[in-house]
C-alpha cells in the first residue's frame, strides 16, 4: 500500500477510511476563536477522524518568552500519538479548513519525531465536501495503544543559534506571515511589529492555487527557487508568528522536491519577547 508523505487527495483518502493502518486527525482551528475547532468537529467531520487542538495538543507550556505555540517535548508528542493509536506502520492524514495552515503543523511534528508516513488532505475539509464524500458525527473507533517510535527527524533551529548566524548569513530566513505583518504593520497578535533582520517574506497562502489546493510541484519549485536565490534548500529556516504557518512553507518545499529546510519553532512571537534581539521593519 502506498505511503503518503506530503499531500493526499480526498478520493484517495476515502478509499482507505476505516483501515487499521490509517489515523485521520481533524486539526481545524481559528487563532481568533479557540473554540472553533471543537465546534466544527462536533458539527461534522471526515469519518473516523480524531480531533487535535493546536493550543493544547500540538503546543507545549508557554513561559512568556518561548512564543505563542511552543513545541511540546518530543517524548510528550510521541505519547500523544500513541494514545491515538499511531504506530510506526500507521499512515497519518491531517486536515483543516484553512488551506492546510494547521494541518501542516501536525505533519511537520510527525516528521520531527521521525515518522514520514504523514500527509495533509489537499484542499482540506472543503475539498472533502466538494467531492460529496460522507461526513460523520459518530465518535472515532476505539483503537489499541500505538507503538510509535521516537527517532531522529526534521531539523529545527533555536533563537540563540539563529541570532548567532545573522552576521554570517549561514541561513536564508523565510517568514511565512502576511506581507503587512512582515513589514511591521497591522500587528495584532504579537506585542512588537517587524521581522528578523535579513529575513525574506513568502506568505504561506502563496503556496495555494485559487481553489485552496496546493500549486503543482513544478510551480512551487519555480517560485521557491526564486526565494532561495543562491541559497540551498537545507539553508532555509522557516518561521512565522508562532511556528505554525511556517510548517506550511516547509510542506510546500517538500512538495516541490526541495528538501532539508528547518523550522524556527518559536518564530516571531519568541524572537520579539526578548528586547535585546534585533528587529527590522519595512520590506
Amino acid at each position: 500500500m502506498s505511503m503518503w508523505q506530503t499531500l493526499v487527495e480526498a478520493p484517495a483518502l476515502a478509499t482507505r477510511l476505516g483501515a487499521p493502518s490509517l489515523v485521520v486527525f481533524d486539526c481545524r482551528h481559528d487563532l481568533g476563536n479557540p473554540e472553533h475547532g471543537r465546534a466544527a468537529y462536533a458539527a461534522g467531520r471526515v469519518p473516523y477522524a480524531r480531533h487535535l487542538n493546536l493550543d493544547t495538543d500540538l503546543s507545549g507550556a508557554k513561559t512568556g518568552r518561548n512564543g505563542r505555540h511552543p513545541l511540546p517535548t518530543r517524548e510528550a508528542f510521541v505519547a500523544l500519538m500513541r494514545r491515538h493509536g499511531v504506530s510506526d506502520t500507521t499512515q497519518v492524514v491531517a486536515y483543516d479548513d484553512a488551506g492546510g495552515m494547521y494541518a501542516a503543523r501536525l505533519w511537520w511534528m510527525l516528521r520531527w519525531v521521525g515518522h514520514k508516513a504523514a500527509a495533509v488532505l489537499d484542499g482540506g475539509f472543503q475539498a472533502w465536501r466538494d467531492a460529496a464524500l460522507p461526513v460523520s458525527t459518530d465518535p472515532p473507533l476505539d483503537s489499541p495503544e500505538g507503538t510509535l517510535s521516537l527517532r531522529e527527524g526534521a531539523a529545527w533551529v533555536g533563537a540563540d543559534e539563529l541570532l548567532a548566524s545573522l552576521s554570517g548569513g549561514a541561513f536564508r530566513i523565510v517568514d511565512a506571515r502576511a506581507p503587512d505583518r512582515f513589514r511591521g504593520e497591522n500587528e495584532t497578535l504579537d506585542p512588537v511589529g517587524g521581522h528578523i533582520p535579513g529575513a525574506v517574506n513568502r506568505f504561506f497562502r502563496d503556496n495555494l492555487a485559487p481553489d485552496g489546493r496546493f500549486k503543482s510541484a513544478a510551480q512551487l519549485a519555480a517560485e521557491w527557487l526564486a526565494v532561495l536565490g543562491a541559497s540551498k534548500p537545507d539553508q532555509i529556516v522557516a518561521q512565522c508568528g508562532s511556528g505554525v504557518t511556517a510548517c506550511h512553507n516547509l510542506l510546500a518545499l517538500e512538495v516541490a522536491g526541495l528538501h532539508g529546510a528547518r523550522l524556527y519553532p518559536g518564530s516571531w512571537s519568541e524572537w520579539c519577547a526578548d528586547a535585546s534581539r534585533p528587529v527590522a521593519r519595512g520590506a
